[in-house]
């Protein structure tokens, strides 16, 4: 088997588990820091392993694009392209593709669209992405699928849902006929779709399961749906996915839905806000979120987070952050970075030693309220994706 999964404590649907790749295990619950274009923005590879980083998320369609996935392929694959030794997942670029919207059309075939860099015109098939994921050599692929938007109508989500189970079906198709490239074995994951359509979800869970993968993704979410919409979805796709199986909760989101979700069966994560907003001065702390460039912060001598153990608030002050910030200094994005990666990476060790010791209900809630003490920035609450890390 390509990965070999395996539940090693629970409490009610909360699971702890064992994911072993051909790059090496990862302990579930798993954050996975995005790593776009072979990179996760602003960090080395040396600071995700010391953050405490297992895995991370690479994406088909813009490896493809630059440096493509033949020069990948080259180098012997993405670990040895990028130095990073541990497991990679690939993308299928299926919601780079839904963001296109005014750049693409989708046929039965696939997708046909416009570079968001020059304009150039390309194709997906399920065959081709594939057979990219293939070159790239990462160790868990994902089918080709269409992530709708939200709001959607009932019949688009419908047909764009069976139109993702034909599409995952060729992929594996694809992929029984033609196995690996480089000299480990990589797994596949479908994907369930259905927007917020409870007989939709179910399914398009029901035909992708009966396809059968080494793993299955709940696609389509973050992208505007009301949370509560988002936490039914999950709870429904609990139910129908196989218990023995890593279940990935694609493109969510903020620590508050991570818990959530956790509480709800889902073991892999992967999302832009941490990376993203540490970008823009904005800092998970276990108080809640603070908004590092706020004048408040000017003659702070604290560190960011006093009981964030990372390198960032081992040494620097919120003065200090906040003069980078002001400056435009590039080291204030790499130290915003290193603290909110490592605040994620934290949560989800500290879930699975809840879940382990029978604690996970109540640490959650305990969690969730420290997580809410700081006001200063309610909109870093929402759900939210984007393109790009």
């Amino acid at each position: 088997m390509p990965v070999n999964f395996s539940v090693t404590s629970r409490e009610k649907r909360a699971r702890a588990g064992l994911l072993a790749t051909a790059h090496g295990k990862v302990e579930t619950p798993a954050f996975m820091p995005v790593g776009t274009q072979g990179t996760v923005k602003a960090l080395e590879q040396r600071e995700l392993e010391e953050a405490g980083a297992q895995i991370i998320l690479g994406n088909t369609y813009h490896l493809y694009l630059r440096p493509g996935a033949d020069i990948v392929a080259g180098a012997g694959g993405l670990q040895k392209f990028t130095a990073w030794n541990g497991p990679i997942l690939t993308d299928s670029g299926g919601y780079q593709i839904f963001s296109l919207s005014e750049l693409r059309r989708i046929e039965e075939s696939g997708v046909v669209f416009r570079s968001h860099l020059d304009g150039s015109e390309h194709a997906f098939s399920p065959e081709s992405v594939i057979d990219i994921q293939r070159k790239l050599g990462s160790d868990i692929m994902m089918v080709l699928d269409e992530c709708t938007p939200y709001p959607c109508e009932r019949e688009y989500a419908r047909k764009s849902a069976e139109l993702t189970t034909r599409w995952a079906r060729r992929c594996k198709e694809f992929w029984e006929t033609s196995g690996p490239l480089h000299g480990w074995g990589q797994a596949l994951f479908g994907i369930v779709q259905g927007s917020v359509y409870p007989d939709l979800r179910e399914q398009s869970a029901r035909e992708i399961t009966a396809i059968g993968f080494d793993g299955y993704a709940i696609g389509g979410l973050a992208v505007g749906e009301p949370v509560e919409s988002l936490y039914a979805t999950v709870e429904q796709c609990d139910a129908l996915l196989p218990d023995d199986q890593p279940r990935y909760l694609m493109g969510v989101g903020t620590p508050e839905n991570l818990l959530e979700a956790i509480d709800r069966g889902i073991d892999m994560f992967d999302c832009v806000l941490p990376t993203r907003n540490a970008r823009n001065g904005m800092l998970f702390t276990r108080r809640g979120p603070i908004n590092v460039r706020n004048a408040q912060y000017k003659t702070d001598s604290a560190p960011p987070d006093p009981d964030c153990p990372c390198y960032t608030c081992r040494t620097h002050s919120l003065a200090y952050l906040r003069h980078l910030f002001v400056a435009r200094e590039i080291l204030g994005f790499q130290l915003a970075t290193l603290h909110n990666l490592s605040f994620y990476l934290w949560l989800m060790r500290s879930s699975r030693e809840a879940i382990q010791a029978g604690e996970y209900a109540q640490w959650k809630r305990r969690m969730r309220a420290q997580l809410t003490q700081n006001t200063d920035l309610p909109a870093a609450r929402d759900v939210r994706h984007i393109t790009t890390a």
